[in-house]
């Protein structure tokens, strides 16, 4: 309690009803004397409070020493959030803050209809919360008054820069008195916000508090790495094995966003939708469901990754990788708030794997590297979770007993716990197999070869698979002629066979069948999972051996084989001498048939003798050619132009 003793009076009863004994590194920060009455840049990490911190700074300005506010008349203060979730969210936690000092609170919030703001402008009220375009747009119509106000706070001043709203910045502070205090609450302080700050701020007090250095340290930071198809497969998987109260999905677009909710929906999922395609009172169901429990996950792009605080958020993540560092932190920072513990799981494919550790580097993040987990993770995450639920602590009510005697009474303990645990398993999505990456869970970082500093993957060795034991063969009517592959192969025997893949041993493939080796304590049931018709997806065949098949079989086929000439057979009249020899290749002069002789059957005829019937020879008439003379036709007429020739009268050319 001796922390608040710095605060005003009301506002100290407020925090100690609400249940406050300790305060955050940035909340003691404002309670500084020298803070009084000076501004104020302030750079903290997301989730440290920061609300509760403007308002423990903003009260002894506004009061004075009086305990209590007077009637309301023009605003004495104003706050400006980058976004309607957060603008909403500064006007609740102010609400319980300032509850027992009177004060009357107006929120003026894009999407909300502006009649009902004007009206409660008009009736008066001490403290205004609003994003920077309606309040803009309530200073120009004349009904905001800025004249009185003492204080103005800007949160999240960066994001408000990064969004595109610095004119209207400018706008809302040179509209504000000169004497007014400035506070401005910043992730991060760069160039833009320190421009900022040295044009509107008066020798502004900088603090930083000691959690900045050290971004969440209430945040796991683990990186997966993961095939590129498998990346809405990993997510599912992740929420799965986690199973947080409240999760949070973040995408890169508002198409992925649709994506997504459709897909996780399906897959019976209590999903929301979070985009800035949203009207406002669809975003405000959203997170209302989210906060009541009736939804688990929200699919949201980075316009919500600032101020939104969902209680019980214990899992980020990121679907899509982040633009940069800040957007990283600001998505991570959703979770570890106020001391709780969070986890941000980055989905990270092959081949953005270099742009990760890019991104990760330049936020000072040290993550585990790993891959997502497998479906034999979650399955026995689940069985975990099923035998430590409290609900068989429960004793049976009375009027249950006469029910629970039937039951067990009817079908015997092994049916009612069979029904029990598919009771509770049809109720969760059935995990997915992940294709398996190259980087094994547990692979480190070490310094590349070379000398340039960038990190490597060094991957843990995989440890050698022990003998499988007694096992079964199989047959499937499927091979490399059918473009067969263990990686599709083996998902659909565990899904059809009820198996896992420590149950599946050997595949040897062949040019047209597959021989699978299958555990022998799991043979019957795998033969018993396929039905009596013995036939899997894509109707492929399943055929059980005896004993170890022949590996070597292939299928037969004989390549053709050309016959010599020897090999063929005399035919009649032919002449011994030519038999197997080969033709001559046409040098370019005629070639006649010499009857005369047959040890030259073919030969070249010398080029000065004629091999046709002679002709005479073709002589040109005329004048020797003069290149300098025009070209004429027979009748003695120049040649005329292709096309037809035109006449005067437009008819068609008549000479013959």
């Amino acid at each position: 309690m001796s922390e608040l003793n710095g605060a005003v009076p009301a506002i100290a009863k407020a925090l100690s009803k609400r249940g406050y004994e300790t305060l955050t590194p940035v909340q003691k920060a404002m309670l500084d004397p020298a803070l009084i009455t000076a501004d104020a840049l302030v750079s903290a990490q997301t989730g440290s409070g920061k609300t509760v911190a403007f308002g423990l700074a903003m009260a002894p300005t506004l009061l004075g020493d009086a305990e209590r506010f007077g009637s309301a008349g023009a605003p004495l203060a104003l706050l400006i959030a980058p976004t309607r979730e957060l603008a909403m969210q500064v006007n609740r936690e102010l609400e319980w803050l300032y509850e027992m000092t009177g004060a009357v609170i107006a929120s003026c919030v894009g999407g909300m209809d502006i009649r009902n703001e004007r009206r409660a402008l008009e009736r008066g009220a001490h403290i205004v919360v609003g994003t920077p375009g309606r309040i803009c747009d309530h200073i120009r119509r004349k009904a905001l008054d800025m004249s009185e106000v003492r204080v103005a706070v800007l949160d999240e001043a960066d994001e408000m820069l990064d969004l595109g709203f610095r004119e209207d910045l400018e706008f809302i502070l040179e509209a504000a008195p000169e004497e007014r205090r400035t506070l401005m609450f910043s992730a991060t302080v760069s160039s833009g916000i320190a421009k900022l700050a040295k044009r509107y701020q008066r020798n502004a007090v900088r603090i930083a508090t000691t959690s900045e250095e050290k971004q969440h340290a209430d945040i796991e930071y683990r990186a997966l790495l993961v095939a590129s198809a498998d990346r809405e497969n990993a997510i599912v998987n992740v929420l799965r094995y986690y199973d947080a109260k409240n999760a949070i999905v973040f995408c890169s677009t508002r198409a992925a966003v649709n994506h997504l909710t459709a897909r996780f929906n399906n897959r019976n999922f209590d999903v929301v939708a979070l985009s800035g395609e949203l009207t406002q009172n669809e975003r405000t169901h959203a997170l209302q469901a989210m906060r009541d429990g009736r939804a688990r996950v929200c699919i949201a792009t980075d316009v919500a990754a600032r101020g939104i605080d969902l209680p019980g958020l214990d899992l980020v993540i990121h679907a899509d990788l982040p633009t940069n560092s800040e957007t990283l932190l600001h998505r991570s920072g959703r979770t570890g708030r106020a001391g709780r513990k969070g986890i941000s799981a980055m989905i990270v494919p092959v081949n953005q794997r270099r742009k990760a550790e890019r991104l990760l580097a330049g936020a000072d993040v040290t993550p585990t590297w790993d891959r997502p987990p497998s479906a034999e993770e979650v399955t026995g995450r689940d069985q975990e979770r099923l035998l430590s639920d409290p609900i068989f602590l429960e004793k049976a009510r009375e009027e249950e007993l006469d029910i629970v005697a039937r039951l067990a009474e009817t079908y015997g303990a092994e049916k009612l716990a069979a029904a029990f645990v598919n009771l509770y398993r049809s109720k969760q999505s059935a995990p997915e197999d992940l294709i398996e990456v190259s980087v094994q869970p547990g692979a480190v970082r070490k310094p590349r070869e070379g000398g340039d500093g960038r990190p490597e993957f060094e991957s843990a060795p995989r440890a050698p698979r022990g003998e499988f034991g007694p096992s079964v063969w199989f047959s499937l009517s499927v091979g490399r002629k059918q473009n067969a592959e263990p990686r599709w192969l083996i998902p659909m025997l565990c899904r059809n066979g009820n198996l896992t893949k420590t149950e599946i041993g050997a595949i040897k493939m062949q040019t047209e069948e597959t021989f699978v080796e299958i555990s022998a304590a799991h043979a019957e049931s795998f033969a018993e999972a396929i039905g009596k018709d013995k036939t899997l997806e894509r109707g492929i065949r399943v055929t059980r051996l005896d004993g170890t098949p022949d590996f070597s079989r292939q299928a037969e086929s004989k390549p053709y084989a050309k016959k010599s000439y020897e090999d063929r057979p005399a035919r009649e009249g032919a002449r011994d001498d030519w038999a197997g020899k080969p033709k001559k290749k046409f040098s370019g002069a005629p070639q006649i048939r010499d009857e005369r002789t047959s040890e030259k059957p073919f030969r070249e005829k010398p080029a000065g003798d004629r091999p046709f019937k002679d002709k005479p020879p073709f002589k040109k008439e005329g004048k020797p050619f003069n290149k300098d003379a025009k070209p004429y036709a027979g009748d003695g007429k120049p040649f005329a132009k292709k096309g037809k020739p035109k006449q005067a009268n437009g008819g068609p050319d008549r000479r013959k």
